[in-house]
């Protein structure tokens, strides 16, 4: 058994990683932080957490400082690249703040100066399928980069680099909990909007591991949870479907769905699972490579236990949800 704390525990990360640190065979509650609940009780978050004897919130300062095996990083960018980790310590960081090798990027891609830019080679960015973890600090991928480099990066060398352009759209739950203007419901219902076109903070990490740059431009949906990313580019290789197959054909998180299914939000909604349609368009001969999950989970908090789980030892599934509403 290991110990686990959460540092941000209140956000919608926070609150995820929580729900599956706590349907965790291996893993046991050890602290949760919020700066914001601090001296609260665990049912300030969620009445429903009363009845299970948890710990009461303490700042994020004192949760990391706990003593945990392992600690779930959910503090905003500027915060998390100011955090010092406890020596021996598994710690996967769910935010941007160690996603990205190069410091200067942060300036541009962030808005902040990265105060520790030489820690920086010392975390490992981690998409469990493809790019496992290395160290013990792990930088967890962003939602929409997820999502991209799952449909992508085992076609790297059979696709023109320059012809990728993605279209993705997420949920609002993607924006934080933070209040903001744009993610009112008045600005979000009955309206599909583009954001932080050619300005989006996850272009440089898929760029990173890719080797190229991508064009991507991201829409927020009227929608709470999931996240749909369609890739397009131009194919140098006719064996696509064999390259995605057998990146995932051992991988019991990642779907690569049959000749003509398309990938649906409604299938891996509140789940950690991820759904990939290959398809071809008839007019431009042009591969379209089509990728779903639910932004807060392989998104966010799923893949952030996922990895934990190959740093620790686990089972890679442990404490994940696999499957939502079957029928």
């Amino acid at each position: 058994m290991n110990s686990a704390a959460i540092l941000g525990a209140s956000g919608y990360s926070g609150q995820e990683t929580l729900d599956r640190v706590l349907a965790h065979p291996g893993l046991e509650l050890l602290a949760l932080g919020s700066d914001s609940l601090a001296g609260s009780p665990a049912d300030a978050l969620d009445l429903r957490l009363a009845r299970l004897g948890l710990p009461a919130f303490s700042s994020n300062d004192e949760a990391l400082a706990a003593g945990a095996d392992v600690v779930f990083c959910c503090l905003d960018h500027e915060r998390a690249a100011a955090l010092q980790p406890p020596d021996g310590t598994v710690v996967v960081d769910l935010s941007g703040a160690h996603r990205l090798a190069d410091a200067a990027a942060y300036d541009e891609w962030y808005g902040f100066t990265h105060p520790q830019p030489d820690a920086l080679a010392g975390w490992s960015y981690a998409v469990t399928e493809l790019l496992p973890p290395t160290t013990e600090l792990i930088a967890n991928p962003g939602c929409y980069a997820t999502a991209v480099l799952l449909a992508l990066l085992p076609l790297v060398g059979a696709i023109d680099p320059e012809s990728v352009v993605v279209d993705a759209k997420s949920g609002v739950s993607g924006a934080g909990r933070t209040l903001r203007e744009s993610s009112h419901a008045g600005a979000v219902l009955e309206n599909l909007t583009p954001y932080r076109i050619g300005t989006h903070q996850h272009e440089p990490e898929i760029a990173q591991a890719l080797g190229f740059d991508v064009c991507l431009v991201p829409h927020l949906l009227p929608i709470r949870r999931g996240l749909l990313a369609t890739c397009y580019a131009v194919p140098t290789e006719d064996d696509l479907r064999e390259r995605l197959e057998a990146a995932y054909a051992a991988s019991p998180v990642v779907t690569v769905l049959p000749a003509g299914a398309a990938p649906e939000l409604s299938r891996v909604q509140g789940t950690d699972a991820a759904e990939i349609g290959l398809f071809t368009d008839r007019a431009t001969g042009r591969a379209i490579v089509i990728c779903a999950i639910d932004n807060l989970g392989k998104g966010a908090a799923g893949q952030a236990v996922q990895n934990a789980n190959l740093a620790l030892g686990h089972d890679e599934t442990a404490g994940l949800r696999l499957m939502g509403v079957t029928v």
